[in-house]
């Protein structure tokens, strides 16, 4: 049974209306080629902590995108019927998340991410009946997390973070967890479009860990420009 989102989604969906993908990075998103990929961007609410988003820790040992916070997510396979059948269904294999308990709310626009040649398509969603979950495969998936937008737009959980290439983006520590890169990228427009955002220092950055897979210990500064390597 679905059920109707809570209020507080509702300036996000509205805003989502009109969104792009020049709201969310600096790349243009191919015509054709890149790999059709999506990412359950799933927001919930717990009494006591209000709304949240589910975010997986990737294995350290993964070939691609190892140790790193992500949203559940992947390619999709030839009997997905849509992005949004690939969001689900990569998020049950993942960290087992009933599709049932879950409303499907909006689609993102497609976003290229040059590294891997993905272009993801990040389906939003209220999960209207949580329970519990837990990695499924742990050679894929380390850890899983419900973290508060509270914490999220805590100012002192909020920093930039320097790749050893040299590219600069946003990231939130929260919850034992450094999310950097593409979630952090998508995460904070959606704070913004949902007005859930509060000013933050960004001349806050700090090196990225090596596998990125927890909170820096310490911040610097930086007048390097952000780049959108999401």
């Amino acid at each position: 049974m679905t059920r109707r989102p809570p209020e507080w989604i509702e300036p996000l969906l509205a805003r989502l209306g009109t969104a792009r993908a020049e709201d969310f990075t600096r790349l243009t998103t191919p015509a054709q080629g890149g790999r059709e990929s999506a990412v359950l961007v799933l927001l919930g609410e717990q009494p006591g902590a209000g709304p949240d988003v589910l975010v997986l820790q990737r294995a350290a040992t993964l070939r691609n995108h190892a140790g790193q916070p992500a949203f559940p997510g992947g390619a999709a396979d030839p009997e997905d019927t849509d992005v949004r059948a690939t969001a689900l269904r990569e998020a049950n294999e993942e960290v087992g998340l009933d599709p049932a308990s879950v409303t499907v709310l909006a689609e993102l626009p497609k976003l290229w991410i040059p590294v891997s040649d993905f272009v993801v398509t990040p389906v939003l969603a209220w999960w209207h009946d949580p329970h519990p979950v837990h990695p499924r495969e742990p050679a894929e998936v380390a850890h899983v997390a419900r973290l508060p937008v509270s914490e999220l737009v805590d100012p002192a959980n909020r920093l930039r973070v320097r790749h050893p290439s040299g590219w600069i983006g946003p990231a939130f520590s929260a919850r034992g967890m450094l999310v950097w890169g593409f979630t952090a990228g998508v995460l904070a427009t959606l704070l913004e479009m949902g007005g859930w955002a509060r000013p933050w220092p960004r001349g806050r950055v700090v090196e990225l860990p090596p596998t990125g897979a927890t909170p820096a210990p310490s911040a610097g500064t930086d007048d390097a420009d952000e780049t959108a390597l999401r």
